[in-house]
């Protein structure tokens, strides 16, 4: 959209537009299991950002930690479709006047000029996707890694370089974690309902997106319960980097940048041909938490794990996970 165009800041026609358009955008998102956990209310010039309950992984993430953080990228993701739309929007995170469940409210205030990096972005939304595939080829370009890491210290969240020896506490951690998940019966039941074939429709992982055998991979990847369809190497990912999310504290609002910080390193590490998968089962239980955490002394509160490779051009890349339609998500006032 042109910045330049003669629109009136209050036209409330276009502000409804942007902002719909912002919440389309946001659909994108990934989240934990594919459970895209928010919900959006649309209201004049505002766009309230909801975490719904019953998406939240009840076993998985009682505290809704990774629901929240699924319902920050979701939020970037919107505030990239307004910047890149040529508006200024201002964001109050968990609004105080309002529920537990109301985590942002994004405001219209006016025109603005397009920002050229947030279109970028808006354009790789729609192509980025998870690969579990394992990491082959070259490792991560330096250049790709700082810009990353960059992306993500703006958004008020830390990266941290994982260590060749921290990967090797991560892998003990990442199987200790998915072994005492797996003892659990309800774990057991609450995963087979979001990747099985009772999965509410556009929503959960499916088949097409689960490694059709077990991975050559120094930190294992999430083991779903059952082989899937998608085919992969005998190839080892010596190649891959791991990289920690943290924060500066262990509450909502820290997960909810967090979320954000995510989005934001995703988007720019697929524009640098960077392929990103998130590791959150060691996140997801209390013990392999805190070990991670000993990995960075102590210093933050870690939110997510990232395994990072270098996208081979040639490759058509995993099919994408499905999504909710528009009107699941958004609730227009």
């Amino acid at each position: 959209m042109d910045s330049d165009a003669p629109t009136h800041p209050t036209d409330p026609q276009l502000v409804t537009h942007a902002l719909a358009e912002a919440a389309s955008a946001a659909g994108y998102a990934p989240s934990i299991h594919n459970t895209q956990p928010w919900r959006w209310r649309l209201t004049a010039d505002t766009l309230d950002l909801h975490l719904v309950p019953s998406r939240i992984l009840q076993v998985s993430d009682p505290d809704a930690r990774l629901a929240t953080l699924s319902c920050g990228v979701a939020l970037h993701h919107a505030r990239v479709a307004a910047a890149a739309q040529g508006w200024h929007v201002t964001v109050t995170r968990m609004p105080r006047d309002a529920g537990p469940d109301l985590l942002s409210r994004l405001h219209i205030e006016g025109r603005a000029p397009v920002d050229p990096p947030s279109a970028l972005h808006l354009r790789t939304i729609p192509l980025r996707y998870t690969d579990r595939r394992p990491v082959t080829g070259t490792p991560v370009d330096p250049d790709a890694l700082a810009a990353i890491t960059a992306a993500v210290e703006a958004q008020e969240t830390a990266l941290h370089t994982l260590r060749p020896d921290q990967v090797l506490e991560l892998a003990a951690a990442a199987d200790h974690a998915q072994r005492s998940e797996a003892a659990d019966p309800g774990w057991q039941a609450e995963l087979a309902y979001w990747t099985g074939a009772a999965r509410p429709a556009g929503t959960g992982v499916p088949d097409a997106a689960i490694p059709a055998r077990a991975t050559q991979t120094t930190v294992p990847g999430r083991d779903f319960g059952h082989h899937g369809e998608l085919p992969v190497s005998a190839e080892h990912d010596k190649a891959a980097v791991f990289v920690m999310l943290y924060g500066s504290a262990d509450e909502p609002l820290a997960w909810l940048r967090a979320g954000e910080a995510l989005s934001a390193g995703w988007l720019t590490a697929t524009e640098y041909g960077v392929s990103v998968v998130p590791h959150s089962a060691p996140i997801e239980v209390i013990a392999t938490r805190q070990a991670l955490r000993a990995m960075i002394a102590s210093a933050g509160y870690p939110c997510l794990v990232l395994r990072l490779g270098m996208i081979d051009p040639a490759d058509t890349g995993a099919p994408r996970t499905s999504r909710l339609p528009v009107e699941q998500i958004v609730d227009i006032a």
